[in-house]
């Protein structure tokens, strides 16, 4: 239910969102798949009454009616069919989860929040370890530390941190998974103020291929703890994250909103803006087509905008004199921006990506915001087809920026964005069009600055080299801690590293 510190915002902001994109849901809620379907012969070549009798979460089949709502992750273009579904309900079940999955040969999957576009969540005729019931998130404010069970959304972390006044960094979709987020590195509203997700990352309870639960820190198991700052899942299941937490309020923040006709000259002036911007400032650059968002008038509603998404979690009219030069640039249309708490900020977009719609998406590092990125962008972001289609600059400089590039996993510390090419449809008949024009975009922004992408954005067609490119340096070290936590290969449905030779 919406509380009643976030309904005046939302009533303003996410409502016409909602009712916007309302269309694009299938109508039977999540992926567009009936439970009518046929299941493959052989779908479930394991006797399971093993696993059964060891586990207190429950175990779900093809048989089972709940299976299809089960095996839905959030792209629709992901139809994969499991032989088991185990629904863990804290760290033993997920320790044997994974020792049968390594014993009966099966392909593993571990689900967080079942964000990932490639779909990792969840395979075909292997074990699913569904960790959506570990959503516990234990505040100690003293200690200025939370405890975030493996399976938990950053909406349960806003939930549990903003009676305290606290936060972590985290991303820009609510309903994100923390597990998937933390171990790509994480990017949002709060990186150049505290750093990526992963930067407030003190330790982790991981379960590995050895079907052992080890606690990681700098202490303890360090090298595993080091992969696993931006590693991705290649390392275990981690079942509880120990992040530090930031003081964070209210925030200062909300959409301010750009005529896309000014594209080029806009993409400059933010660029020269972010450039000496305080680092205490989040804002990242946008293409979209507008929603009928009450501050835009109704001619502009459905056409192609640019938008900064701003966030200062400092004091207000600070804040306010900060932005001044975006808020009153004559290419304006129109801003939300206003005092609120972080989770409406966070929150403010989910219902432009509900599970169920189609996803296809790449990312890519940039230096800086180049003539010839600038004129990539202007020539193709006005063009984003849908009204859940985007194409987003995330900041990635300030705290993130001023750590070592080979201090976490995570290695493209000298980026200061991250690019990321997003189309959300409905129709499976549109798949070849949106797919091209993400795929011609963002080669056309590789073309001019030849670089990895966040691990968190890659698809399938990056392949093994757009993996290198996204570790760089850190790449055969990981191999290396991936060597000696998983020689196998055990987590392998994830953007996989290999085990050292």
């Amino acid at each position: 239910m919406l509380t009643t510190r976030l309904r005046p915002f939302l009533d303003r902001v996410v409502v016409p969102l909602e009712a916007t994109v309302n269309y694009l849901r299938p109508p039977t809620g999540g992926n567009a798949m009936t439970s009518t379907a046929t299941i493959p012969a052989g779908v479930d070549p394991v006797d399971i009454d093993a696993l059964g009798a060891v586990v207190r979460g429950s175990l779900v089949m093809p048989r089972d009616p709940e299976y299809d709502e089960a095996r839905t992750v959030y792209n629709a273009m992901i139809d994969r069919r499991p032989a088991v579904i185990c629904r863990c309900v804290d760290a033993a079940d997920v320790i044997e989860a994974v020792r049968f999955a390594r014993d009966e040969g099966l392909v593993l999957s571990v689900r967080g929040g079942g964000h990932s576009g490639p779909g990792y969540g969840v395979n075909d005729g292997g074990l699913v370890i569904d960790l959506s019931l570990l959503r516990h998130v234990l505040v100690d404010p003293r200690g200025e530390r939370a405890c975030v069970g493996g399976g938990a959304t950053l909406a349960d972390v806003d939930h549990a941190t903003a009676p305290f006044g606290r936060a972590v960094p985290t991303g820009v979709i609510s309903t994100t998974g923390i597990g998937g987020l933390t171990l790509g590195g994480g990017s949002g509203h709060l990186t150049r103020a505290f750093g990526l997700t992963c930067d407030s990352l003190i330790a982790a309870d991981v379960v590995t291929a050895d079907g052992q639960l080890v606690h990681a820190s700098e202490k303890e198991h360090p090298e595993l703890f080091w992969a696993l700052r931006g590693g991705g899942g290649n390392f275990g299941v981690v079942v509880n994250f120990e992040f530090r937490l930031h003081s964070v309020g209210t925030v200062l923040g909300g959409p301010i909103v750009y005529d896309a006709r000014a594209a080029g000259d806009l993409l400059a002036l933010y660029r020269d803006f972010m450039r000496n911007a305080p680092t205490e400032l989040g804002a990242f650059f946008g293409f979209h087509l507008a929603p009928p968002l009450p501050f835009l008038a109704e001619k502009h509603h459905g056409r192609p905008v640019c938008l900064v998404a701003a966030c200062w979690p400092g004091e207000p009219d600070e804040g306010r004199e900060v932005l001044r030069p975006l808020l009153e640039l004559d290419a304006g249309l129109g801003n939300g921006v206003d005092t609120m708490p972080l989770a409406a900020l966070n929150s403010a977009t989910d219902a432009l990506v509900p599970p169920g719609l189609h996803n296809y998406f790449r990312g890519h590092f940039i230096d800086d915001l180049t003539d010839d990125i600038i004129q990539v962008h202007a020539a193709r972001g006005p063009s984003v087809p849908t009204v859940a289609s985007a194409v987003h600059l995330y900041p990635v400089d300030g705290a993130a920026g001023r750590i070592a590039p080979d201090a976490t996993a995570f290695s493209h510390r000298d980026a200061r964005y991250s690019t990321v090419v997003a189309a959300l449809w409905d129709d499976p008949a549109d798949t070849n069009a949106y797919v091209g024009w993400v795929r011609d975009y963002w080669a056309d922004l590789y073309a001019a600055a030849p670089r990895g992408g966040y691990v968190n954005f890659l698809s399938d067609d990056d392949g093994a080299e757009g993996i290198r490119a996204s570790y760089r340096d850190n790449y055969e070290r990981l191999a290396a801690v991936k060597l000696a936590y998983d020689p196998h290969n055990l987590f392998r449905m994830n953007q996989n590293i290999g085990p050292a030779s």
